[in-house]
């Protein structure tokens, strides 16, 4: 029978002789991988634990010193990093993972946390070159403008079902059904025929709400077979635009936004919500 005694487990054993043979020590960490079951999975097919991140931080920097991440995906690192009082730069090539970050951040601290995101389009100018140089970073990008969520199509730049992206919400009180607004996101030439697929996705989902983002400006036949779609008559006995045509021009500027019911729920149910930290002082990042 085998005794393990000492200071540690792995330091040494001893067997019923009393005979001591030392144990070499694990040169490897036993963290659990972010599972499908894990509270603080986002859905990012490589997130890391936040304990990896933090044992790595904590040994090779201390507060205040600068932690960059050049692939930062959902952001584990920089939210670690701002946990842990360092300041923090985070790169990556996708605006699919800059707006995954900023959700991430903005429940993690809420307005506690300062940062600036560096490389993004802030003109229409800006908004058609990023559209010729790449439509889908153009569309996820546009996606970010309103919340929305990219379809899982989109994400895989698979077949487009009518479906750029996803808003999930509740606005009955008794949170009975989720509902959602189906976003489409259109670059080149746009027409009448475009708002009508839009009814007949609104249609085929159940969705209440239709979004149409475009970088053109509509024709008056647009915005006639939009109003043609009628209103969407929420619980609170408000009524909004069943289908909404919205200029990148006027998200941009902020002068429009989509027109939907305030939340009732706790939590939104577009983007699953990181865990809320809280601490009393906070250190400003960067995101690039």
């Amino acid at each position: 029978m085998m005794h393990t005694y000492g200071f540690k487990k792995s330091d040494f054993k001893v067997d019923e002789k009393g005979q001591y043979s030392w144990v070499i020590a694990k040169d490897w960490l036993e963290i659990p991988a972010v599972g499908s079951a894990t509270k603080e999975r986002l859905g990012c097919p490589t997130q890391k634990p936040e304990a990896l991140l933090e044992r790595i931080i904590k040994a090779s920097s201390k507060e205040g010193d600068i932690v960059l991440d050049p692939f930062c995906g959902c952001g584990t690192t920089v939210t670690v990093a701002e946990k842990l009082k360092r300041n923090w730069v985070g790169i990556d090539i996708t605006h699919l993972a800059i707006s995954l970050m900023k959700h991430r951040l903005e429940d993690a601290f809420g307005n506690q946390i300062s940062y600036k995101v560096v490389g993004k389009p802030t003109d229409l100018k800006g908004a058609e070159e990023l559209e010729k140089q790449d439509p889908y970073q153009f569309q996820w990008w546009a996606l970010g403008l309103v919340g929305a969520k990219p379809a899982e199509s989109e994400k895989k730049k698979g077949a487009d079902k009518g479906i750029g992206g996803c808003i999930y919400f509740h606005d009955d009180p008794k949170m009975i059904k989720t509902k959602a607004i189906m976003i489409q996101v259109k670059c080149g030439h746009i027409n009448r025929g475009m708002i009508d697929a839009l009814k007949g996705v609104i249609e085929r989902e159940e969705a209440q709400i239709g979004a149409f983002l475009t970088l053109q400006e509509p024709t008056k036949s647009m915005q006639k077979e939009a109003l043609s779609a009628g209103f969407y008559e929420s619980p609170s006995d408000k009524y909004y635009p069943k289908i909404q045509i919205l200029t990148i021009k006027d998200l941009i500027n902020g002068s429009k936004n989509i027109e939907r019911p305030p939340k009732v729920a706790i939590n939104d149910v577009t983007f699953k919500k990181a865990k809320q930290h809280i601490d009393n002082k906070y250190e400003q990042g960067k995101l690039l």
